[in-house]
């Protein structure tokens, strides 16, 4: 690996978010919220600001640690309106996405090695194909119970009004059906209104998006992937110290896309930038185990060989939403003698999280699946504000910095294969 510059005072940053379709203000706003935070803890300065250039939505950050000025661009790299559009709005829609994803999956073979990986991501995949079932059923209950009742007192007020012998059936059945798939539905809708607190719908179509051809990359998207191939790449010729890319999430497996062509099409990249690719909570076994995934594939094994980055992979095993201490190219099937990438180890949520906030939130998976963008009341080597606004490139920071050794980097992957 190259030396790096041996003081950053100018870093340019990249952030990608994961399935995400809400604006991007939230992250400068979660930045500035949680660097105040972060700054107060460790005793160190760090100020945000907006920022004045065109592009991509993003913020200015002026960081003081460890006796060092550091100025940093950020930048995020949004496709929420793919995600949005990507969403059916209908619930019949969700249920096909329900039944066609779930299929793949289980036709595939690929939920079964999913369940050989730690159980909190299976559990994450699982729950919303279980919430909509359970929501479904309670549907057809409610609207049951209404029709037995309705049904029911007209048939005792017909006998008490003609007598036993009364001929009943069929307004009976019209009492029980007329009101059925009204309350079906109004039931389904009901649901679906509280998918902020239950995220059943959201979820589904985050699965459904992923697999909805089986692991390759849809057009949209690869139109956006190239977007943001260029405006990385831009970047790399411009007088910065370091380019550090943040893929979080699902936005991690696009971030190896981007960053393994950028280094195909740019074989002799100069020293300076560096460049560097920071990988957080990823959920990349659920793209690059499906079979027609062999690009990922490709692009994992491609990123994973090379000398000209640095890639640091930091999961939690408090993150149910992710795959903690998998590696992603060891697990894909695609490590080769070559591999030198990603340093796995994880940021220890129960240890760097006060333990009372801790206790307070092991629970609350989809705010922890954020915490890796947070402050952390007892930081050990994981600082989401020193890597993004701190003196030293990624590649210094964990120089000698071991992987976790309980990280999983055996092959699971049913599909392996680079190429069509």
């Amino acid at each position: 690996m190259p030396a790096p510059p041996q003081t950053v005072r100018r870093r340019k940053v990249f952030y990608i978010p994961g399935y995400d379709p809400f604006p991007a203000r939230r992250y400068r706003e979660l930045y500035r919220t949680e660097g105040a935070k972060q700054a107060e803890i460790s005793d160190y300065g760090l100020q945000v600001e907006a920022s004045s250039h065109d592009g991509p939505y993003g913020w200015h950050a002026s960081g003081l640690i460890d006796g060092a000025r550091v100025t940093a661009d950020f930048e995020v790299l949004l496709w929420s309106d793919i995600v949005r559009d990507s969403m059916s709005n209908s619930i019949p829609g969700t249920y096909w996405q329900l039944i066609r994803t779930s299929w793949i999956y289980i036709a595939s073979g690929t939920l079964r090695r999913l369940a050989v990986l730690p159980k909190g991501p299976l559990a994450a995949a699982l729950y919303p194909i279980g919430v909509l079932i359970l929501q479904l059923l309670a549907a057809l209950l409610a609207a049951h119970l209404v029709g037995w009742g309705l049904s029911t007192v007209f048939t005792a007020a017909i006998l008490w009004v003609l007598g036993p012998g009364a001929i009943l059936t069929w307004g009976t059945s019209l009492l029980y059906w007329a009101p059925f798939f009204v309350i079906v539905v109004l039931v389904l809708r009901w649901f679906k209104s509280q998918d902020r607190r239950i995220y059943a719908y959201y979820l589904m179509h985050d699965y459904a998006f992923s697999a909805g051809l089986k692991g390759a990359t849809p057009p949209a998207l690869q139109t956006r992937i190239d977007e943001f191939r260029g405006i990385i790449g831009a970047a790399l010729l411009e007088d910065y110290d370091e380019v550090l890319v943040v893929g979080h999430s699902s936005g991690a497996h696009l971030a190896v896309s981007i960053l393994a062509d950028i280094l195909r099409d740019n074989p002799d990249l100069p020293a300076r930038p560096a460049l560097s690719f920071l990988s957080i909570g990823h959920v990349i076994p659920m793209v690059s185990f499906l079979p027609d995934a062999w690009e990922l594939r490709r692009d994992l094994q491609f990123l994973s060989e090379r000398d000209e980055i640095v890639w640091v992979d930091v999961t939690a095993q408090g993150d149910g939403c992710c795959f903690p201490l998998c590696d992603p190219v060891g697990v894909s099937g695609v490590a080769t003698q070559d591999k030198q990438w990603p340093l796995v180890f994880s940021a220890q949520f129960s240890r760097t999280m006060a333990p009372e906030r801790w206790a307070a939130q092991r629970r609350q998976y989809f705010k922890l699946h954020f915490q890796y963008l947070c402050a952390f009341e007892n930081p050990l080597d994981y600082d989401y504000f020193q890597i993004t606004a701190g003196p030293i490139t990624l590649g210094q920071r964990y120089a000698t910095r071991a992987p976790s050794p309980s990280r999983i980097d055996v092959s699971v992957s049913k599909y392996t294969n680079t190429a069509p």
